[in-house]
């Protein structure tokens, strides 16, 4: 076990330094894109406004026979882009992948300086945070670059679950955790063939009636990924970084996607993955506070004052600990309000109105 002290230490000579905070920079929506697909990537710069972050994959997604394409297209078209405010990420090919130490060769020298989250999938334990650290930080030192890469996990397999706090924990470079829900279905041997979202045999039926037995029975269907999607999140929230819902792999159905997008978000997840442009405004939406909700949590804030005791406001009672989760909506929304000028407005911040329209 490293000293702590030499945490934030660079792990090659030459390397930047590690950074010490995350960078407040939205990220509601992670919309993937295919680099070895000309026409979809043809499309990127137009859809780069509606982002926070756009990704090109990899991955799972991208065929065996077109994977040096993908990479090869993502480097061409990084060198060519204007990303402005959104952020670009990559999902790399899995660490035990004939193609995953080449995506790093290859992306780190060509596009270090553009991108700004590596995506690992599969991720196992602390061991391949480690590795994909060390090694970034000698390719940064190669390339000269002046900010270090930082490092997304993907939950898939049942032995990353059982490590999720080691993970998060494993380096300053980690960003965030993502929920695998396809991978991590099938390493555990679960009976779905579902990409996200619920499943109608995961279910509770209400209990037959003592004066009609035979009468129907109310049945609620249940959510198979509320134990996963909670313990990513204490782990993120206990180690300074960012939880995120995965894929909703039924592109059709945008209703239960809202929906499971925003169990994630009430859940304390931050943002989602997009894998079609109709997702997109669903996620920002979504990760996005009521407006609202926001006017409560002003009103809740301003009536508590220093936010000491228990008083009744509306006919609630609040307390210290309502301050603290008022303070949670606020400063999300501020944080959206500096950069878009519709949810300023929307939210009465007329001081971060006219800053986000510049």
């Amino acid at each position: 076990m490293r000293n702590p002290k030499d945490f934030f230490a660079p792990l090659a000579v030459g390397a930047p330094a590690p950074l010490r905070e995350l960078p407040p920079r939205l990220s509601r929506v992670i919309h993937f894109f295919d680099p070895s697909n000309a026409k979809m990537a043809s499309k990127v710069p137009d859809i780069l406004p509606r982002l926070d972050v756009v990704l090109g994959n990899l991955e799972d997604g991208v065929r065996a026979d077109a994977k040096i394409a993908a990479r090869e297209g993502l480097a061409k078209l990084a060198a060519a882009t204007d990303f402005g405010d959104t952020q670009l990420w990559t999902r790399v090919n899995s660490l035990d992948s004939p193609w995953g130490l080449d995506d790093l060769l290859t992306l780190v020298p060509a596009i270090g300086h553009k991108l700004d989250v590596i995506m690992v999938p599969k991720v196992e334990g602390p061991e391949d945070i480690h590795y994909v650290d060390r090694l970034l930080a000698q390719l940064e030192a190669k390339a000269e670059l002046t900010r270090p890469l930082l490092v997304h996990a993907i939950l898939e397999t049942a032995r990353g679950v059982a490590n999720v706090e080691e993970i998060a924990g494993a380096s300053p470079r980690m960003q965030g955790l993502s929920l695998g829900p396809a991978d991590l279905a099938a390493d555990r041997r679960m009976k779905t063939t579902r990409v996200g979202g619920g499943h109608p045999g995961y279910l509770v039926r209400q209990d037959p009636s003592a004066a009609d037995p035979d009468a129907p029975r109310a049945i609620y269907q249940q959510d198979l990924w509320h134990y996963t999607l909670a313990r990513m999140v204490d782990a993120c929230a206990a180690n300074g970084i960012l939880p995120y819902y995965g894929p909703f792999g039924d592109i059709k159905d945008v209703v239960a996607c809202e929906d499971q997008f925003r169990n994630a978000f009430l859940l304390g997840c931050v943002g989602a993955w997009s894998l079609h442009p109709v997702q997109i405004d669903i996620a920002k939406r979504v990760f996005s506070p009521e407006p609202a909700e926001v006017a409560w949590a002003r009103h809740v804030i301003d009536t508590m004052g220093d936010g000491t005791g228990a008083i009744m406001v509306d006919g609630k009672m609040q307390d210290d600990a309502s301050v603290k989760q008022c303070k949670v909506v606020l400063n999300l929304a501020r944080t959206l309000a500096a950069r878009d000028p519709h949810l300023a407005e929307a939210y009465g911040f007329t001081d971060l109105a006219e800053q986000a329209a510049r």
